[in-house]
């Protein structure tokens, strides 16, 4: 059976990744990762990235796992290795050699650097975390997915049929977070950080899929309690403890907004649709090529003298707009389409 809410939570996480993209822009530090960053910062932004930067990253790793789940419906490990390494491991080789070295020339041209083809992985570390994570992680997936009748698929249906299932979750992450220390929490990208906690969230995702409708169940009914929670932690860390705020706050407040967004996304987004039919397909390529539009759109509009707000927008449209055309082109070329991840056919899974 298909989840239509999982597809969606997989296309907003790409979307929200590619706001906050554009907003580092605009932020002071920006340019210290590598960014290029307009004269004029807008502050402003600020409050909601920091909503977003403590749970966008892990949301998409837990959405990962639950992918896998039914990626292993009707392959082998063989297969889903072949698969995965088709649509994961292809994409991020040609990205870190072919596209990441464009934005990359982009920026050296803007600050008026020696222009050198540098390759990096840069923002596709993700996908090189996830394939790691399907390898490493495939001998116990198929073992919980052909025993689902055993003792230990039984003993982890049980735990996430109930509220007690979420502080083991809760409990996992911020075990990883008091070994690792990692400073600040919501660097991901490229640490042993962002390793560890994608390995729980890819683990745990696969986990609440193979849970079954009681797990799903239990989310839907606690959404109201979920968020208030998350919203108040969040004022909490924003007006109290600001740089300071404790690790056990930082973690708890993450997993209670993916938990709010799981359960949300259940009870209102579980539905087909032409929007989700589009945006579905589209979320790959646009995941590997945002960040040339970003670049690009970023070193035509910030000479401009206009408003740092206009600013926003218009970078925003032209990363956007770059990206669907260029969706558009790939989708009909099929060896392009290849490279970018797609799915060799419509009716794949």
């Amino acid at each position: 059976m298909r989840r239509y809410d999982i597809d969606w939570l997989r296309v907003i996480a790409i979307g929200l990744l590619l706001i906050y993209h554009v907003a580092i822009g605009f932020q002071s530090w920006g340019a210290m990762i590598g960014f290029i960053t307009t004269s004029k910062p807008w502050t402003a932004l600020w409050t909601p990235m920091a909503m977003l930067n403590l749970w966008r990253i892990p949301l998409l790793f837990f959405v990962s796992g639950m992918g896998v789940y039914f990626a292993m419906q009707k392959r082998n490990w063989k297969q889903l290795i072949f698969e995965r390494t088709l649509r994961i491991l292809l994409p991020f080789v040609f990205g870190m050699f072919a596209i990441v070295p464009l934005h990359l020339l982009v920026w050296r041209y803007y600050y008026k650097m020696q222009l050198l083809y540098t390759y990096s992985p840069g923002h596709l570390w993700f996908l090189a975390n996830i394939f790691a994570y399907v390898i490493l992680l495939s001998p116990i997936l198929f073992y919980l997915k052909k025993n689902e009748d055993g003792k230990i698929v039984q003993v982890i249906k049980k735990l996430f049929s109930a509220p007690f299932g979420l502080l083991i979750v809760i409990s996992a992450f911020l075990a990883e977070a008091f070994i690792v220390k990692p400073v600040p929490y919501e660097l991901y990208a490229m640490t042993g950080h962002g390793f560890f906690l994608g390995l729980l969230a890819f683990f745990l995702g696969f986990c609440f899929v193979l849970s079954g409708d009681a797990f799903w169940q239990m989310l839907v009914r606690l959404r109201w309690l979920f968020l208030p929670i998350a919203i108040g932690l969040f004022v909490l860390r924003m007006n109290y403890f600001g740089m300071n705020t404790p690790v056990y706050l930082i973690v708890l407040e993450s997993q209670v907004w993916i938990f709010s967004v799981l359960a949300f996304g259940n009870k209102y987004l579980n539905q087909p649709g032409k929007v989700l039919r589009y945006l579905s397909p589209a979320a790959y390529p646009v995941y590997i090529l945002h960040m040339l539009f970003l670049y690009l759109g970023s070193a035509l509009i910030f000479p401009l003298a206009i408003p740092v707000q206009i600013q926003f927008i218009l970078v925003l449209l032209f990363t956007l707009s770059g990206c669907m055309i260029s969706y558009e082109i790939i989708k009909r070329v099929k060896w392009l389409g290849f490279l970018f991840g797609m799915k060799l056919n419509s009716t794949e899974k």
